[in-house]
C-alpha cells in the first residue's frame, strides 16, 4: 500500500518502484516504527484527534503486529511494501479498518523514519557496549594469567624495551574501553526526539513533544524541525565509534597474526579460531584474526560513503538519506561480530612463555637500563647512549646478550663499571624500575587488574549485565 498517489495519474513504473523501496533493509526498524507509532497514537489521542478507545485499539493492534515482526523478521523484508512506515500502516488496517488511517495525522515519514533511526542506534549503542565489555572481560582475565611474563616490547617492529604479556594486552583494554566512553558520549548526544516534526515545518496539531520524547526514552525534544527531519549526526558519529573501534581491533589482529607466526611463536591460537590448508596438511592459519583486519576497511568505507553522502544536502529532507541504513547495519553488524570474534581468540589464546622470554633477551631489550646505570655513575645521558650503543655493537659480534659479557670487556668500554651492573641487567629489576603510573612494573599491574575488574563490574551493573 502506498502512503501517497492522490495527486499522481498513474503508478510508477515496476523498475522505478524496485529502485525506490526500502523495505528490503529498512524492515529492521519495524520494531522501532511500531513503538514510534504507539507513542503517537497516546499524543494524538491527547490532542483530542483520538478518543480513548481509538487510542486502546490502536496500541493493542500495535502490539499484536510487534510480535509478528519479532516471530518472524524475514516475512516482513518480503512483504512488498515500499518501507516499513507502510507496511506497518497497512498491517494495522487489515486488523482494525479505517481506524488505522487515522495514525499518521500529523505526522510525516520524515519524522518517522528519523525517529526509528535514532531509536535503533540508541539500541545498538547498548548492545555494542555490551560486547565491548566481553572483549575487556576476556582481556583482563588473559592479563591477570600471565601478569608476571615477560615480553618484547616494540617500537618500529624492533625489540626496544621488556615488558609484560599482561601490560601488552592492557594497552588494548586501554582502547577498548576509549571505545567504551566514545559510544557513551554518541549516545548522549542521541537523546533528543525528532517525532512531531512533521515533514519539515512542525506538526499542526498540539502535541506536548517533551512529553512525547520521554515517553520514547530521550530526554528531550529536538528544537529545530528542519534539523530534526534531516540530522543523521547520530549515523556518522556511531559509524565515526564503529571505524575508530575496528582500527583497534585491526591492530590487535595484526599483532597476534605476528606474535602467533613461525618466526615468532610467542602466542599459540586456539583451535577454535583457526583454520587449515586445502593442500598443506600442516598449516594453521589465523583467520579469525585476519577477518577482523579485512573487515575494518568495510566499517572505514561505510563510514566514508555515508558522510559523502550527506556532505552537499540541502535542508530539508532529501531522498539520498535512505542510503543511510544498509551501510549502517552492514557496519554494526561486522562491528559486533568482529568483538565476538576478539573475545573468542582470548578465550582460548596460549602464551609460549619461554619463547617471548628468550626474544625479550635477544633483542637487548636491556641496553637502556645500562645506560641509566652510566648515567648514574654521573656520565652524561648522551655520552652513556653513545657507549652502550658500542657495547651492543661488540655483543652482537660476539654473539653474546649483555648480560653474559663478562666485566673485563665491559671495562673495555668504560672504567666505571663494575660488577654491580650485572642485577641491573636483570630483566626483573628492569620491569621493577618502571614502577609509576602506566609503568611496567608487577605492581603497577596487579593494581592495574584490581581496577580494571572494579570497573567492568560497574559498566555490567549499569548495563543490566550478568558477570
Amino acid at each position: 500500500m502506498a502512503l501517497w498517489g492522490g495527486r499522481f495519474k498513474e503508478g510508477p513504473d515496476q523498475r522505478f518502484k524496485d529502485f525506490n523501496d526500502s523495505l528490503k533493509f529498512d524492515y529492521r526498524l519495524a520494531v522501532e516504527d511500531i513503538e514510534g507509532s504507539e507513542c503517537w497514537a497516546e499524543a494524538i489521542c491527547q490532542a483530542g484527534v483520538l478518543t480513548a478507545a481509538e487510542c486502546q485499539s490502536l496500541k493493542q493492534a500495535l502490539e499484536e503486529l510487534k510480535s509478528e515482526v519479532l516471530a518472524d523478521p524475514q516475512a516482513v523484508a518480503q512483504a512488498g511494501d515500499e518501507d516499513i512506515h507502510s507496511f506497518v500502516e497497512r498491517r494495522l488496517i487489515e486488523k482494525i479498518g479505517n481506524l488505522g488511517k487515522k495514525l499518521h495525522t500529523g505526522r510525516s515519514r520524515n519524522d518517522q523514519v528519523a525517529l526509528d533511526l535514532k531509536l535503533w542506534c540508541k539500541k545498538a549503542c547498548h548492545e555494542v557496549k555490551q560486547a565491548i565489555i566481553q572483549v575487556e572481560k576476556q582481556l583482563v582475565a588473559t592479563a591477570e594469567r600471565y601478569q608476571g611474563c615477560i615480553f618484547p616490547g616494540y617500537t618500529h617492529l624492533q625489540r626496544a624495551q621488556p615488558v609484560t604479556f599482561a601490560h601488552w594486552v592492557l594497552a588494548y583494554a586501554q582502547m577498548l574501553e576509549r571505545d567504551y566512553q566514545r559510544l557513551s558520549n554518541a549516545e548522549e548526544l542521541m537523546q533528543t526526539s525528532p517525532l512531531g516534526s512533521a515533514a519539515l515545518a512542525g506538526t499542526a496539531y498540539p502535541i506536548d513533544r517533551e512529553k512525547l520524547a520521554q515517553a520514547l526514552g530521550f530526554k528531550h525534544a529536538t528544537h529545530n524541525s528542519l534539523d530534526a527531519v534531516a540530522d543523521r549526526d547520530h549515523v556518522m558519529e556511531l559509524l565515526s565509534c564503529a571505524s575508530i573501534s575496528m582500527v583497534h581491533l585491526s591492530r590487535l589482529a595484526e599483532d597476534l597474526i605476528i606474535y602467533n607466526s613461525g618466526e615468532a611463536k610467542f602466542v599459540t591460537l586456539s583451535d577454535k579460531v583457526t583454520s587449515g590448508s586445502s593442500l598443506m596438511p600442516q598449516k594453521k592459519n589465523p583467520d579469525a584474526l585476519e577477518l577482523i583486519r579485512g573487515k575494518c576497511g568495510r566499517v572505514i568505507g561505510a563510514l566514508s560513503g555515508m558522510l559523502v553522502t550527506c556532505k552537499a544536502l540541502p535542508l530539508a529532507y532529501d531522498k539520498d538519506l535512505q542510503e543511510d541504513k544498509e551501510r549502517l547495519f552492514d557496519a554494526v553488524d561486522t562491528w559486533l561480530a568482529c568483538l565476538e570474534m576478539t573475545a573468542l581468540v582470548f578465550e582460548g589464546l596460549v602464551l609460549n612463555e619461554d619463547q617471548a622470554l628468550q626474544a625479550a633477551k635477544g633483542g637487548y631489550a636491556n641496553a637502556t637500563e645500562l645506560a641509566d646505570y652510566l648515567v648514574a655513575h654521573n656520565l652524561p645521558f648522551r655520552e652513556a647512549h653513545s657507549l652502550v650503543g658500542q657495547i651492543v655493537l661488540y655483543a652482537i659480534e660476539q654473539h653474546k646478550a649483555l648480560e653474559e659479557l663478562s666485566l673485563e670487556e665491559f671495562r673495555r668500554f668504560s672504567a666505571v663499571i663494575d660488577d654491580t651492573v650485572y642485577p641491573h641487567l636483570h630483566f626483573d629489576k628492569i620491569l621493577a624500575a618502571r614502577d609509576v603510573l602506566g609503568g611496567v612494573a608487577l605492581g603497577q599491574t596487579a593494581g592495574e587488574i584490581k581496577d580494571w575488574q572494579t570497573l567492568l563490574a560497574e559498566h555490567s551493573a549499569k548495563l543490566g549485565q550478568k558477570d
